[in-house]
Order: C-alpha cells, then sequence, then structure tokens
C-alpha cells in the first residue's frame, strides 16, 4: 500500500473541509495506519468526569478520514458508510488518541478498525471501533 498524503498534508485537508476539525492533530500516517489526537479541553467531559461519547466518535471518524485520504488522496467526497463503537473502560481526561487501520480497500469501500484511548492511560484501550468509508463513484 502506497501513501498519497503525509501526515501534514492529510491533516489540511481535513481542516479546511471540516471547520469543526481546527484542533485535530493528525500526528503520523504510514501504509495501513493513522493516528490522530484531540488535544484535551475540559469541554470534552461529561458527567462523571470522563471523556464524553460524541468526543471519542468524532476522534475515531476523523482518524478513519485520515486514513482514507492518506491511502486515496483528496477524495473528499468519501463518507462514512458504517461505524460500530464498543466502549470498553472509563476514558480518563487528557488527549485522546486515536489509531486506525486498514482492513480492506476496495474500489468502493474502504473498511477499517480504530483503537481508542487517552494521554492519561495510553495502554487502555477506552472504545474500539469498527468501520468503513464509501468511495465516491467514479
Amino acid at each position: 500500500m502506497e501513501l498519497k498524503l503525509d501526515a501534514a498534508r492529510t491533516q489540511a485537508l481535513i481542516r479546511g473541509g471540516l471547520p469543526a476539525a481546527a484542533g485535530v492533530i493528525v500526528e503520523r500516517v504510514e501504509p495501513g495506519l493513522a493516528c490522530v489526537r484531540i488535544a484535551y479541553s475540559g469541554r470534552m467531559l461529561r458527567p462523571g468526569g470522563v471523556i464524553s461519547g460524541p468526543t471519542l466518535f468524532a476522534a475515531a471518524d476523523t482518524a478513519m478520514y485520515a486514513l482514507v485520504l492518506s491511502h486515496l488522496g483528496p477524495e473528499l467526497m468519501a463518507v462514512t458508510a458504517n461505524f460500530n463503537m464498543n466502549f470498553l473502560n472509563k476514558a480518563a481526561p487528557g488527549d485522546v488518541h486515536a489509531e486506525a487501520r486498514l482492513l480492506k480497500l476496495g474500489r468502493r469501500l474502504v473498511v477499517m478498525d480504530v483503537r481508542l484511548f487517552t494521554s492519561a492511560d495510553p495502554g487502555r484501550v477506552v472504545a474500539h471501533v469498527t468501520g468503513s468509508y464509501a468511495r465516491p463513484a467514479g
């Protein structure tokens, strides 16, 4: 698998197309892998002092998008087709890290999985995601 975009270019495309992703950092991309980080903010917390589900969802979806863009180039119209998230552990306050791995790069569908953790406990997976992106026709 050859990369079409490096981490910096992937991050620029994401931020340019999704203003809500201004705080997302694409830390690295390599064949079959994309790692993103969202810097911690108190706005991420839900009652109980843990990182909220919507924050984890955003990190996972952005990691999948980064994986798609880095492998396919600027296919900005690739969209989430399927997303399944399992919450495994409480996500302690800290930067949210998402590591997306490519399972299949097809003509119409890209299938991936994502592991999420926080900087508060980097060895503990807080959620696992499986998902796919539909590629635009043509």
